[in-house]
């Protein structure tokens, strides 16, 4: 197993792991040099992976009956000969940096910060949501904090917003503070100390920025050069990156049906650019059928399952699977709906009676299922469109909307797209029927 030697943890996260006492481990730094941490502008000490195992090797040595000089000098003859002390050796795992110490009061662990991140977020206090952040860095790692209260805190706050029990003003002021706090983290990050370049961004449309900047953080703070391009990335503005940086890995990531359809197309604008391309995203999660279609690495269901998917892609060129197609029916189907929605679209809101639904939010719901539909064509298969509209059917009884409200405009929906494209909607039109029970 490799370990990182990037600065990542610090002196309260290596005292936890490691149990040993602080002045034990300053004593060993001072008299033998082992380990060397690195400090922060700040002077405070930051410890790598291969810091940790350091020290427990040389706890390991004690507990065999050794004493500290000694073991430091069996440590300096392994390297002199050109033999890796750790090598061998079984790490810890590093995981349980996740969890909680035992020595904390139960209104300091992770779950209990979290809660109060989002009372104060709920609040709208910005000093009191910052400084519930800054303790938790205090006492646990930054990897720990960024998953188990940013990210577990927005996912809490956004399934608020979805039952209707939280404003759309309080979901974007905390995802206000969580991306402005990972942005300063990221921008504090310590400067890359491996020589590998990788491209992190959003493909077209896609403006949901949290998880590829989380990505970009825990990469920097492995080392890794990380060029973070942010939302909405065009394919070309990749392949000018590419081509400046010699990137060695591009990472894409999507979270809706609509831009896993851009990332489809971004990906195949980047295969001839001989670079490994990698992907994720919530989408990929919720329709695994999704990954045969695209010509990449998926980087699996979780942000820890992503870094070392990265690590492994980075030590070697993995084979990519055969890409699927979309079937000539649905192809013919999407050139036609593409070639004919404007007129689709004017048709579905002449059908709708005044006053009914508001103008904005009729365009809205007819622009949304427009943009699905092709990317359900896209990837053939018109089921891929199902799941976004529970989720409107949910959100619509949150705010008392009566469900034959969505059953009549699928119906008004399926008869425009006949209208206009024929029988070359036929899938289209099968699922739209199918949507309002008809």
């Amino acid at each position: 197993m490799s370990l990182s030697k990037n600065p990542a943890f610090n002196l309260k996260v290596v005292l936890h792991e490691t149990g040993i006492a602080a002045d034990t481990l300053r004593a060993w730094e001072r008299r033998y040099g082992l380990p060397l941490p690195q400090r922060t502008a700040g002077g405070h000490r930051l410890y790598s992976q291969y810091d940790i195992e350091t020290i427990r090797w040389l706890l390991t040595r004690q507990a065999e009956g050794l004493s500290i000089s000694r073991a430091v000098d069996l440590w300096n003859e392994h390297n002199a000969s050109g033999v890796d002390p750790l090598a061998g050796f079984a790490p810890s795992n590093l995981t349980s940096l996740l969890a909680v110490p035992a020595n904390f009061a139960s209104d300091t662990n992770l779950d209990s910060f979290r809660s109060q991140w989002i009372a104060s977020c709920m609040k709208f206090s910005e000093s009191t949501a910052e400084q519930i952040l800054n303790q938790a860095f205090s006492i646990f790692p930054v990897e720990a904090v960024c998953m188990e209260i940013l990210q577990k805190g927005m996912a809490e706050i956004g399934g608020l917003w979805y039952e209707n029990r939280a404003s759309v003003q309080q979901e974007h002021f905390s995802s206000s503070l969580a991306m402005r706090r990972l942005d300063a983290l990221l921008s504090a990050s310590p400067a890359p100390t491996r020589p590998q370049t990788v491209l992190v961004g959003c493909p077209p449309e896609e403006w949901h920025t949290f998880t590829p900047l989380l990505l970009s953080l825990f990469l920097r703070r492995r080392g890794l050069n990380v060029i973070y391009l942010g939302a909405n990335v065009p394919a070309e503005r990749f392949e000018e990156t590419i081509s400046t940086v010699k990137a060695d890995l591009v990472i894409l990531v999507a979270q809706t049906l609509t831009t896993a359809a851009t990332l489809q197309i971004t990906a195949f604008s980047l295969s001839n650019q001989k670079v490994p391309v990698s992907f994720g995203g919530r989408i990929f999660k919720q329709h695994k059928n999704l990954v045969e279609y695209l010509p990449g690495h998926y980087l699996g269901d979780a942000v820890e399952t992503a870094i070392e998917q990265v690590e492994q892609l980075l030590k070697s060129k993995a084979k990519l699977a055969e890409v699927k197609s979309a079937s000539q029916k649905h192809i013919t189907a999407l050139q036609a709906f593409i070639s004919r929605r404007l007129q689709i679209e004017n048709t579905v809101k002449e059908s709708i009676p005044p006053l009914a639904v508001s103008p904005d939010h009729l365009t809205t719901g007819i622009h949304f299922l427009g943009d699905n539909i092709i990317a359900a064509l896209q990837f053939g298969d018109m089921e891929l469109v199902t799941s976004e509209v529970e989720w409107l059917k949910t959100l619509l009884q949150s705010h008392e909307r009566p469900p034959q409200e969505l059953a009549d405009f699928m119906t008004n929906y399926a008869r425009a797209v006949d209208k206009h494209i024929n029988g070359q909607g036929q899938p289209i039109k099968a699922w739209l029927n199918a949507q309002a029970g008809t």
